[in-house]
Order: structure tokens, then sequence, then C-alpha cells
């Protein structure tokens, strides 16, 4: 995609459109922000082909004197197709409102009420701006959940639900006043819809290909013991030391070696093998194949070999992060974010899921680091809340550990 002009999907009362968004840019000292449309008139399509026959073909429009605007003709209809992060549902609202105020529900309506504002401003809709001014939760939305906890987060919670109930469908109309949909060139049309069937059915032929690879793997022979016993020893690196421990996967929820969020933790294989012997009180006791691991290990056969995807090193991320996030090795990162969330799954606590929800500082950084857009604005010095964020996280992590 052309940096800084963005695909995006809109929900409105007439269905879903895609349309392109140019997000806020400095030209010649000066901010812009724009939305592909002309005078009056937001411009809408039913889908991507639509669009695209419209770019290669219409050059009277708002997005023409953008920098990045001489690229868009050149785009697929793959790349004109708005991926999941730019899809803006504005009709759920009100069904979203309903929900609990949990890290999901804030993040996608942060997101919804933010590209609405972007409406507002590009197409000059005061009322917009009213309705979203009358509670003062709209504005603290980007803050996460943390507004809308206690007695004072319920009541802005319930506020943004009354001004929802009373005048959403006044936003919606105001946007259902301004939104048109263009002619496009009927041959450009026909090319452009020849070129979005040939993408949807690569992208149905690439699932269905994952699908059977997916089963393939669970259909082949395993190899080695661990593999046969689906169990897989880890090694962990901390600042505190080097800890090796068990983790399997019952039906895709991991499970530790230990008990009641507890993770059992050696210094050493053989440290681990020894506990195995006798360790029958612990979550992984009850996996069918436990049995074959004391066995091995009472006989003095089982070899603690570690797969190089199940080490995790927590050591020095938190520095990187300080530096920002092109100082972050993403592997490193996707690791250890691996290993905190199936803890947190294990132990039955939702902080880590929270704390690394897009909404949130510390879980947009990490976003941005394993998910990388050249569309998204990246995450701002200084980063101590991030830090600290993480520091927390690995901290809550460590004191799980029970190290023998």
């Amino acid at each position: 995609m052309a940096q800084d002009i963005v695909p995006i999907e809109l929900g409105l009362t007439q269905g879903d459109v895609v349309t392109l968004w140019a997000p806020r840019w400095r030209e010649e000292g000066e901010e812009w922000e724009a939305f592909l449309g002309h005078e009056e008139n937001l411009y809408v399509f039913p889908d991507a082909a639509h669009l695209a026959a419209f770019v290669r073909k219409t050059e009277e429009h708002d997005l023409t004197d953008h920098p990045a605007w001489h690229a868009i003709p050149g785009l697929s209809v793959g790349e004109l197709s708005p991926d999941d992060n730019h899809q803006f549902d504005l009709v759920g609202v009100p069904e979203l409102v309903a929900e609990e105020p949990d890290t999901w529900v804030i993040g996608e309506l942060a997101d919804v009420v933010s590209i609405v504002r972007s409406l507002a401003d590009v197409c000059e809709l005061e009322k917009v701006h009213e309705i979203l001014d009358s509670a003062e939760g709209f504005a603290l939305l980007p803050q996460g959940t943390l507004p809308f906890t206690g007695r004072d987060g319920a009541a802005l919670w319930t506020e943004i639900s009354e001004v929802v109930a009373e005048k959403w469908d006044d936003v919606l109309d105001a946007l259902d006043e301004v939104v048109a949909q263009p002619d496009v060139d009927e041959a450009e049309l026909e090319r452009a819809q020849e070129e979005l069937a040939a993408f949807e059915e690569a992208n149905a032929a690439a699932a269905a290909t994952s699908d059977d690879e997916d089963d393939e793997d669970e259909d082949g022979e395993p190899t080695g013991f661990w593999a046969e016993v689906g169990i897989d020893p880890i090694k962990i690196i901390s600042g505190a030391g080097e800890y090796y421990t068990l983790r399997c996967y019952l039906d895709e929820e991991p499970v530790f070696l230990g008990r009641k969020g507890r993770i059992d933790a050696f210094t050493s294989p053989r440290a681990l093998s020894r506990f195995i012997v006798e360790a029958d009180d612990n979550d992984l006791s009850e996996v069918s194949t436990w049995g074959e691991l004391v066995v091995k290990a009472t006989g003095g056969d089982l070899d603690v070999e570690i797969d190089p995807d199940n080490v995790y090193v927590l050591t020095g991320l938190d520095e990187d992060i300080a530096d920002g996030p092109d100082a972050v090795d993403p592997t490193q990162l996707d690791l250890v974010v691996e290993l905190l969330e199936d803890a947190g799954d294990w132990a039955g606590d939702d902080t880590v899921k929270v704390a690394l929800n897009q909404s949130e500082s510390l879980g947009w950084l990490v976003s941005y680091v394993l998910k990388p857009d050249p569309t998204r604005l990246a995450p701002s010095a200084p980063f101590d809340a991030e830090v600290t964020a993480w520091r927390t996280l690995v901290a809550s992590f460590e004191d799980r550990l029970k190290v023998h």
C-alpha cells in the first residue's frame, strides 16, 4: 500500500463500503487530513473493484494533491482491499456499547470514534463533533480500560451508552448525507472485477492449503519421544537465572508443570528429570501421556532436549523497548509474548492480554513490532509507560516460577 493513503471499510446504514483515507500528514508546515471525495461528497464504493476502477481512470478528486497519490492508480485490487485493522463498523456501535467495557470493546469503540472524528473534521460535520463532545468518556477511550473502572468509570460508560442510544442515528444520518458513489469506467470495472475474483480465489486457495498443511502435520507421524507424548520441555532465561520446565497444549489450551498458577521450574534438566519421578501433584499429571515421562525419568532415560522455539529470553527486552520499537527483536518479543500469554491463560489471569491489547500503549507498541504496517503511526517516545508495563508483566511471570 502506498504510504499514508489507506483503504478503509465503513459499516454504514447502506451496508459495508470502501474508500481511501489519508491520515494526518504535514506539508509546507501545515497539517492535512483527507478522504477520497470531491467538494462536499465523500466517495464510497461497494467493493475494492469499484474503488480500483475509479482511481485508475478518474483524476478529479481531493486526493490528487497528496504526495503519495502517484502510486495509488498502479495498485492491485488486493492492495486496495481494506485489512482487518481498517474496518470500522459504525452501525454496530449501539450493540458494542451494550457490552461490558473490557479492553476489546473499548479498543474497538476507540477506533470507530477516531475515524468518525476524522470524517467529521474533513467533511465539516459539526453536529457529529457536538454529539461526541457531549459525553466525556468518548475522549477517554484512547486511554484504555483505566478511566472506565470503579463507580466513576461505570458512570462514564453509562453516559456514553445513553448518548449512543439517543443520538447515534444522527451521526449515521450526517454521514449518509455526504456519502456518494461516483460513476466508474465500465471497461475498467470489468477488468477490476476479474482481478478481484482472482484475488478472492487465491485467498481461498491459500486458506485451503494452510488447512491441508495443518491436517498433514496432525496426521503425520510424530518424531522423537517428546513429540510422541505431546509435552515440550522449555527453557526460560531471565535476569534471575536459567530455568527448565514443561508445557503442553490440550485442545489448544496451555498447561504447565505446576498447580494453581505456580510453575515448577528447575535450574538444570537433571533436576527437572528427578522431579518428574515423584511429581504426581501437578496439572500435567492429568495428561494421558504423563506416565510415559515418569517411566523414562525413573529409568534414567529421559533426555531433556529443548527445541529452539521453546527457548524464551526475557532479558534485555525492557531496555530495547525503552529505545523504541526499531530496537526490539521481533522474534524474541514474539516468543516472550507467547510465554506470558500462555502462563496467563493457564492461570486464569487476563492481565497479560489486557496489557497487550492495542488500546493500551504497550499493546500498541508490541503490535507495531510484531505486525508491521507502514500505514500505521509509529509509537512515539518517551516509552517510559511501556517499559514500566512490560517490566510489570515480566515480574508477575517470574513470581509464578516456583524454583526448586
